[in-house]
């Protein structure tokens, strides 16, 4: 059978090459449509975020609560900051500047005595040498913000010693034992006013939408570069392997 024939050459496909392309082809549209669908939900957890940023303020407790129940919810809780707990998360840039996010545990009122870390803000690194002094509010305090859970994403050959108040990465479970005190499991990252010289800006969390819309478009493309590439291959010149 000599096939279909363009400029002296005739469609000869290969059964090996044939079966080998449309597997590859089935595989690469199978790993598009997977990053495409991987796109919508990441879609839709922007959207649950900002519907959550844009709720009811849920008030914090004494009780401890699930950290998946106020994930990125706006929240406020009441209490008194806990002066000699602050810490000092490290390697945080702002506008360009290096510096520190400074977490102070909140004891809220109630009848149980469990805490909540508050972020309270940026402040400037300044000399390495010396680590900024922050000044913490004595009176009951009223906190509104942002329940966030720290990211596990990090890597460590061994647990940091807390030597100080300086932290490289935040382990609410970590920190419980460290300080002594019971913990909500998550974050708030205030965005209440305080006369406290710190930058509140938080940025929204990134779910990797335009990613996972760039790899499917990858997966597509290869898929259509085999089949151009089969057919192109398969035509050869007339006569070419023929008795």
């Amino acid at each position: 059978m000599t096939g279909s024939r363009i400029r002296g050459r005739a469609f000869r496909p290969g059964i090996a090459p044939g079966v080998a392309a449309a597997a590859f082809i089935a595989l690469a549209i199978s790993l598009g449509n997977w990053q495409a669908r991987r796109a919508e939900e990441k879609l839709e957890l922007g959207r649950r975020l900002d519907e959550g940023a844009k709720g009811p303020v849920l008030s914090v407790s004494s009780v401890r609560l699930d950290a998946s129940a106020v994930e990125r919810r706006r929240v406020s809780a009441r209490g008194r900051f806990v002066a000699r707990a602050v810490l000092l998360l490290d390697n945080k840039v702002l506008h360009g500047a290096a510096g520190y996010h400074v977490l102070t545990p909140l004891k809220l009122e109630g009848g149980e005595d469990v805490h909540v870390l508050v972020n309270r803000g940026w402040i400037a690194a300044g000399d390495r040498s010396r680590l900024p002094a922050v000044p913490t509010p004595e009176a009951v305090q009223t906190i509104e913000g942002i329940a966030v859970t720290p990211s596990r994403r990090f890597f460590e050959l061994a647990p940091e010693a807390a030597s100080g108040p300086l932290r490289q990465n935040l382990v609410p479970e970590r920190e419980e034992k460290r300080l002594g005190l019971l913990l909500q499991p998550f974050v708030i990252e205030q965005t209440s006013d305080a006369s406290d010289g710190l930058a509140r800006e938080w940025r929204r969390p990134d779910t990797g939408v335009d990613r996972h819309h760039g790899y499917a478009l990858q997966w597509y493309s290869f898929a259509a570069l085999a089949a151009v590439l089969y057919v192109a291959l398969s035509f050869k010149r007339a006569g070419f392997g023929s008795n």
